[in-house]
């Protein structure tokens, strides 16, 4: 599938923001999505996935509580949401793919297809 995301944007410190990740070429339902994002000089990181049937796998080393993902099947496509937003959340942020709900979502390499990330900068 062609994965594009969007919502990406300036927001200042303690903010709430609401990417999306639209997807086109495929049958959505049948994959799982995940969420990764890459800051200046770091490595890319996972923040969060759905897989197929709805199940939801998080990074709790920073996630907190603070990022949720859903998807909407009809619409092709997944809402990660973002709160209580801090300086060190600013990177890009991609959204990837896989066709199959099994596998480790956390891990970037198990993704086929990714997006061309949006850039989230969280102002202090």
């Amino acid at each position: 599938v062609q994965l594009q995301a969007s919502g990406g944007g300036l927001v200042q410190a303690g903010g709430s923001l609401r990417l999306s990740c639209a997807a086109s070429g495929g049958t959505f339902s049948t994959y799982s999505a995940g969420w990764f994002r890459q800051a200046p000089g770091k490595e890319r990181e996972f923040i969060a996935a759905i897989s197929s049937f709805g199940g939801r796998t998080y990074n709790d080393h920073f996630a907190e509580g603070r990022f949720t993902v859903s998807r909407d099947n009809a619409r092709n496509t997944v809402y990660p949401q973002m709160s209580s937003l801090k300086p060190e959340d600013t990177a890009v942020y991609y959204c990837a793919a896989k066709y199959g709900g099994s596998g480790l979502l956390f891990v970037a390499s198990v993704y086929n297809d990714w997006g061309q990330g949006t850039l989230v900068t969280v102002s202090s």
